[in-house]
């Protein structure tokens, strides 16, 4: 299928590893050229040469997401490059695994820090720029938007599933992910004002490192062995396995798609069936 976001510009934070990694190469793999961020210059560089490989740009951009400076560097100099932007991925994400007794200030400022004001502070960023490209997504006055609205653009925020749930080893990620799905619905309104949508996307238990130090944690905690705590996980889950970063990537790009042309402010879930809770 078509997706129509080939010669398009995507922005990625935390694009070097994990989910936003899966992310950059599933845009790319539509033709889109890519920038990724985030702090370690070793994995942008073997992230970008991964998303040149698929023929497009690869933009690789080392920066910290918790300072505001970063990201207006980051968006800043992706445009330069790539003369549009059109797609914007917030993903970067850093938490400790522990209990609510063991989180201090510090680790919640942190947390809120990397993803909540990150992904906050991007959509602000990014905004102006994809009003910028016309209606069509092409620079262009007519075509088929997003509603009134003369620009065309898509930004995606990755949450997580503590959103709705209550998780002992993952509170600071409860109450940012919680965050971020409400900025999303916030934000909406005033997106679309400019043909740009925004959505949210909740992980289940992915296969990341993340997850893995989230095992580690409950498997010292419990006396057991890390294996037995990825076969409880998974055990809960009517699909039968632990998400994988592409099914992640999978949601992100309908997002991005002309099927989600009318689709703005949502919070979906991608964990095989295992969250407990009926939203609506």
């Amino acid at each position: 299928m078509d997706f129509d976001l080939k010669g398009k510009t995507a922005l990625v934070t935390g694009g070097g590893r994990g989910i936003g990694r899966a992310v950059a190469l599933t845009l790319a793999g539509q033709g889109m050229d890519v920038a990724i961020c985030g702090r370690t210059p070793e994995t942008l560089e073997d992230a970008a040469e991964e998303i040149r490989a698929l023929g497009v740009q690869a933009f690789p951009i080392q920066a910290d997401v918790t300072r505001i400076e970063d990201i207006e560097r980051f968006v800043a100099e992706a445009h330069k490059a790539a003369g549009r932007l059109d797609v914007a991925v917030s993903n970067a994400v850093s938490s400790t695994a522990a209990p609510v007794d063991e989180q201090t200030d510090e680790l919640f400022r942190h947390h809120i820090d990397v993803k909540l004001m990150a992904a906050i502070r991007l959509a602000r960023e990014v905004l102006p720029l994809m009003a910028e490209n016309g209606a069509d997504g092409k620079g262009h006055g007519t075509g088929h938007g997003t509603g009134h609205g003369t620009g065309w653009g898509r930004i995606v925020n990755i949450g997580g599933m503590t959103a709705r749930i209550a998780a002992p080893l993952r509170v600071t990620n409860g109450v940012v992910n919680a965050g971020v799905a409400n900025f999303t619905k916030q934000f909406a309104s005033h997106a679309a004002e400019h043909g740009v949508t925004i959505n949210c996307v909740h992980p289940g238990f992915t296969v990341t490192e993340r997850m893995q130090s989230i095992f580690d944690r409950q498997a010292a905690d419990d006396g057991v062995s890390v294996d037995a705590i990825a076969a409880a996980r998974t055990s809960e889950i009517p699909l039968g396995r632990l998400i994988e970063p592409r099914d992640i990537a999978a949601a992100v790009l309908f997002f991005c798609s002309p099927l989600a042309a009318m689709v703005t402010g949502q919070s979906i879930a991608v964990d095989g069936g295992s969250g407990a809770s009926i939203n609506y």
